[in-house]
């Protein structure tokens, strides 16, 4: 078997928060990427240097005004830390190991049309990809590094009007904010964190501090406090445990599912039709990167029904691979890895392939039958137009 193309979808590495939580003190954390500072990497010092002549790549749009790597002395709301740009370093390196060195996939002379690299307009995003791809490219060569904008979070394109979309999306809100009610250990938590920091439980609430405790958590800071008390580890765990609940119902209810493949149609769409392009013998853009957000890839998880799968972390990657039998021209596969993980089998369109031990792939047809028939089914349509303007039963 011959590995033919990769595309990866990545979740920006790990940032500062969101949201502050109101009258309390920022978490302190310096944005200023120092190698001797943990978490470290070997090729960081080399990857400051190189982006700090990125005024020679070639951004589209907005991405073409963004800082290249985290500069700031003190961390802006949502600013990639050192964190993620090391989370991303490995994970090119990771990359680079199997797809670079085992595989060949791109030669050392490798060119601009063999790459297709799409980013939202956050500089969190277009920092991961970049720290990425300056581990798993052979040679970083700024003038072959070329970012397309991507205005949709949901990398929806040219194909994003969709009014049954939102729909399920607000339905789907709805139904949040009912189980959200519902939990009163979780609303007396709130009142509780409220009169620490001095704020209407409203106020707070809507700050979304779990985005920032999250941050005061994983970088070992300590909770905020003020002169009423402080916000300790027993708030933190039960807004946790009830985002984990909420999930389980979430799972149960499917509205978030419908939701799901009308979001994420365009983008396996593209990814179907580029792994077509590319069996047919076309060498272009081999090497596909999207650069996204938690919002991206937890709606193509769901829509492949990738039910295990857990919610994306900072720096997740979802790849598919694309493979050829050479010995059988028109025969063609893909491999589907999260976080690594082999989970192509769990996809509701391969589940139940027979699975041989010397070939663990799922043919390109199966996968390709689903993006364009399957995916709508279960909205009692028969094509991404209809299921997007027509009431599902």
């Amino acid at each position: 078997m011959k590995l033919l193309s990769v595309q990866v979808l990545i979740r920006h590495g790990d940032r500062y928060p969101l949201y502050a939580i109101p009258k309390t003190k920022r978490p302190d954390i310096d944005c200023v990427l120092e190698p001797s500072r943990k978490p470290s990497h070997p090729r960081l010092t080399d990857f400051i240097s190189h982006m700090s002549r990125g005024a020679e790549g070639q951004m589209d749009g907005i991405l073409n005004g963004l800082p290249r790597f985290p500069s700031h002395s003190f961390c802006e709301m949502g600013e990639l830390t050192q964190t993620g740009v090391v989370q991303h370093l490995r994970n090119g390196q990771l990359l680079r190991d199997i797809y670079i060195k085992k595989h060949k996939l791109l030669p050392k002379d490798w060119t601009a049309k063999q790459l297709y690299l799409e980013s939202t307009g956050k500089s969190r995003t277009l920092q991961s990809g970049l720290a990425l791809l300056y581990s798993f490219l052979p040679e970083f060569d700024w003038r072959k590094i070329n970012f397309k904008h991507q205005w949709s979070t949901i990398f929806c394109s040219g194909h994003c009007d969709c009014p049954m979309r939102n729909h399920f999306l607000e339905e789907e809100q709805r139904r949040q904010y009912s189980f959200r009610v519902k939990n009163i250990n979780l609303e007396k938590t709130y009142i509780s964190m409220a009169k620490v920091v001095g704020v209407p439980t409203r106020q707070l609430r809507a700050s979304n501090p779990i985005d920032s405790l999250l941050c005061h958590f994983c970088h070992n800071v300590s909770f905020p406090c003020t002169k009423n008390g402080c916000i300790d580890i027993e708030h933190f765990k039960v807004i946790k445990s009830h985002q984990i609940e909420d999930e389980k119902e979430r799972h149960e209810k499917q509205l978030y599912v419908k939701y799901a493949k009308l979001a994420t149609h365009p983008l396996l769409n593209q990814t179907v039709n580029r792994m077509y392009r590319i069996a047919q013998g076309k060498k272009e853009e081999i090497f596909a990167l999207y650069s996204a957000h938690d919002v991206t890839l937890s709606p193509v998880l769901s829509s492949m029904g990738l039910t295990e799968a857990r919610f994306p972390r900072f720096a997740a990657r979802l790849v598919f691979e694309l493979w050829h039998n050479p010995e059988k021209k028109k025969e063609h596969y893909v491999r589907i890895l999260y976080n690594g993980e082999d989970v192509t089998f769990q996809t509701s369109f391969c589940r139940d392939h027979e699975r041989r031990s010397n070939q663990p792939l799922c043919p390109l047809d199966k996968f390709a039958n689903f993006v364009q028939k399957e995916m709508f089914l279960a909205l009692n349509s028969t094509s991404y137009y209809d299921a997007c303007h027509q009431r599902s039963v």
